[in-house]
């Protein structure tokens, strides 16, 4: 005989496998022949005793089943509910959040699906909200695969079988609001997939903030209480024509540039404090800062992120990351973020497999994993991974008034042979080598950062000879505002390295660069990659004994300001720092004592 639909239910509940919880828990009609109207149900498995808030008082839940089943039969309840609950020796009231409407448009999940909802950030993730007049948070997640998928955190033990969502039909979106939430709730969501049964626990990939490391869980957060006092720098950079103002990009590292008498990081209004004065009088117009989004180990330099919308917190809050950039602008100094959509990692509890299967990067390893970074290479053909992408670079620019995004590895994105030998490697429809969804990608990132953000730059690092990086998309280019010239880089330092006696054979390395000088908008970049890995640091790759080293930096980088092209020095550059740069320890300011330090830093 088979079992009632009920019964099927409450045992999909009970096994937290219910794909539709919504439908069996909360306030329902009644079943056809009852004597009362409505049905309330509830799953706590950690209740001893619950009561229902009614007309008339407290009326007292019939305890089900044996693991925490709860159901009160009666008529004339109002949403949302209210329960008291008992559970050892002490109760505590509770509005039920099955008893809530949905809080997601359905103009949100259509726009998400096509890849154009910009504003995702205010969609996705966790949130602050009211409904009916109580407060809680929303939470919303994309996991198209999934059977189940939870929310955990402290406030409900961490147990996937207490606070299952709802998903919004065929979208892949998941959504509860979880009333009584506020601020510093530490939560993930715990996902069953629906084909393996396997359970994966993952942290927010449109969190906005996350615990301290080695933790991985999402904090809730309110999106903002800065009051923002740029607005004179907002519209001055919409008006401003970049393609002929001079620009000096100063490439720093937050975590390394200066640290406190501990050793410890400098937060981002310290920063603020002692950062900008510094770049003023250096003659910098903008700051370039390596990732500031979440990521697990230092040592990625932030280049290996596990949040993208989150603000690491090893330098403060969001708000004291918006309190830095509004200093900046206060100061008339831009601000540019690297930013990394080409990979990332691997981490079993980001976005790597996240639903159970291969939903941010392609299931096929020869297109979804890039083999000499060991990470994943996102799907951009897929509408939901693309708008994650341009919905975070949106996040950045409306957030935070970055002024411009510096892309990761572009070469990288372009090519399906990127580091790749023959044979590890799918062509695209046309039999091709390059990323036409890559492509397609990039020309709506930029035409997306132009066109609402008038004034914004998008930078390219791109090390290959890929034609038209920095013309508009409309001539058929990529649409970058600049580029990385790679090239001039790689010849200039070539050519300094060599001794004095010898370069008259090698002026080549400086004429051919103008050749090709004005084929794209360049930045003349000597960055964070050249000075690292055994590299060695500028002022180590010059030839001769001191005095000539130091000659020859204050030389390099007279020649690098002489040169048609906007310009970027890596920290420690400007003053001759003399070892490779450490991500774990300050630069060292200590060699402004001396004169040849000093000298360098006039130059």
């Amino acid at each position: 005989m088979a079992k009632p639909k009920q019964d099927i239910q409450q045992q999909l509940i009970l096994d937290a496998r219910h794909h539709d919880p919504f439908a069996y828990l909360g306030l329902h009609d009644a079943p056809k022949g009852e004597t009362t109207k409505q049905v309330f149900r509830t799953f706590l498995p950690y209740a001893e005793r619950v009561w229902l808030k009614t007309a008339e008082g407290w009326d007292p839940l019939t305890r089900m089943h044996a693991n925490g089943m709860f159901e009160w039969h009666g008529d004339g309840l109002v949403r949302p509910c209210l329960l008291r609950i008992e559970a050892n020796g002490s109760s505590h009231e509770q509005h039920d959040p099955y008893t809530f409407p949905s809080s997601l448009s359905s103009d949100e999940v259509y726009l998400f699906g096509q890849g154009r909802l910009l504003q995702a950030h205010q969609t996705m993730g966790a949130h602050l909200i009211a409904q009916h007049g109580i407060d809680g948070v929303r939470f919303a997640v994309w996991a198209p695969n999934a059977e189940r998928v939870s929310v955990i955190g402290n406030f409900n033990q961490w147990d996937g079988r207490i606070h299952p969502m709802r998903v919004h039909g065929s979208s892949g979106i998941w959504e509860i609001f979880i009333p009584g939430l506020s601020v510093g709730e530490l939560y993930k969501f715990e996902i069953r997939n629906r084909d393996s049964g396997h359970i994966h626990v993952k942290t927010d990939p449109y969190g906005f903030s996350f615990e301290q490391r080695p933790g991985t869980a999402a904090k809730v957060t309110s999106l903002t209480q800065h009051t923002w006092q740029d607005k004179e720098w907002i519209q001055k950079r919409s008006t401003v024509d970049w393609l002929h103002t001079p620009f000096n990009f100063y490439e720093m590292h937050l975590g390394s540039w200066k640290r406190n008498a501990q050793g410890y990081f400098l937060n981002y209004r310290e920063l603020a404090a002692d950062l900008i004065p510094y770049v003023k009088e250096m003659g910098y117009t903008h700051i370039e800062l390596l990732p500031v989004s979440e990521h697990p180990l230092n040592e990625s330099w932030g280049y290996q992120t596990t949040g993208y919308f989150g603000v690491t917190n090893r330098f403060g809050t969001p708000d004291d990351l918006r309190f830095f950039v509004d200093a900046c602008h206060q100061a008339d100094i831009g601000v540019i973020l690297d930013w990394v959509p080409g990979h990332f990692p691997k981490d079993d509890w980001a976005l790597a497999r996240f639903d159970g299967t291969a939903l941010y990067e392609h299931e096929d390893p020869r297109l979804g994993e890039h083999q000499e970074w060991g990470t994943y290479v996102f799907n951009y053909g897929r509408n939901e991974v693309r708008n994650f992408l341009l919905a975070n670079a949106y996040y950045w620019m409306s957030e935070f008034h970055i002024d411009g995004l510096r892309v990761d590895a572009v070469a990288s994105m372009l090519y399906l042979d990127y580091a790749r030998k023959h044979g590890e490697w799918l062509p695209n429809q046309y039999g091709g080598r390059e990323n036409l969804d890559a492509i397609e990608f990039l020309k709506q990132l930029n035409v997306m950062a132009h066109e609402d953000f008038p004034g914004a730059l998008t930078i390219a690092e791109e090390s290959t000879a890929w034609p038209m990086i920095s013309r508009p998309v409309y001539l058929g280019g990529l649409g970058f505002s600049m580029k990385w010239n790679m090239g001039w880089m790689n010849d200039t330092l070539s050519y300094i390295a060599e001794d004095p006696i010898h370069r008259r054979y090698h002026h080549d390395k400086l004429t051919f660069g103008q050749l090709y000088a004005y084929s794209e908008n360049f930045v003349l970049p000597f960055s964070h990659d050249e000075v690292v890995h055994g590299k060695r640091s500028l002022l180590d790759k010059m030839p001769g004994d001191t005095w000539q080293k130091f000659a020859n930096l204050r030389l390099l980088l007279t020649y690098q300001m002489t040169t048609p092209g906007k310009k970027l020095n890596f920290m420690g550059n400007e003053f001759g720092q003399g070892r490779e740069w450490n991500v774990n320890a300050s630069l060292d300011w200590h060699l402004l004592d001396t004169h040849w330090h000093q000298g360098v830093q006039l130059v």
